[in-house]
């Protein structure tokens, strides 16, 4: 998937420093979201379920984010801008971790 997101962009300045930067977040989160789950199945909080699908929340939005940084108003859905979406997605991703570090289980 990487090859189609950058060649475009390789000389186009430092547009590929951006690209970059939401490729290594996609591969954090989905290196945080493994870590998360595979803590979750062990240990069976309610905390780390919802850590879980917060650092998921985030591959969502770091997608969402890098197709409209690659394709802008391409694919917006509707009135909303596809940036919205990745910023409501990453809001949420906020407020999933927030509730799962104040939860008391």
């Amino acid at each position: 998937m990487a090859f189609p997101v950058i060649a475009p962009h390789i000389f186009h300045g430092l547009h590929i420093v951006h690209i970059f930067l939401h490729i290594g977040g996609i591969t954090l989160a989905v290196f945080i979201t493994l870590l998360a789950t595979i803590a979750y199945l062990r240990v069976r909080t309610k905390r780390l379920l919802l850590s879980a699908i917060a650092f998921g929340t985030f591959i969502a939005a770091e997608s969402v984010l890098i197709i409209d940084a690659t394709w802008p108003n391409i694919y917006d859905i509707g009135d909303l801008p596809l940036l919205e979406v990745g910023h409501l997605l990453t809001f949420s991703t906020l407020g999933l971790l927030a509730i799962g570090v104040f939860r008391n289980d």
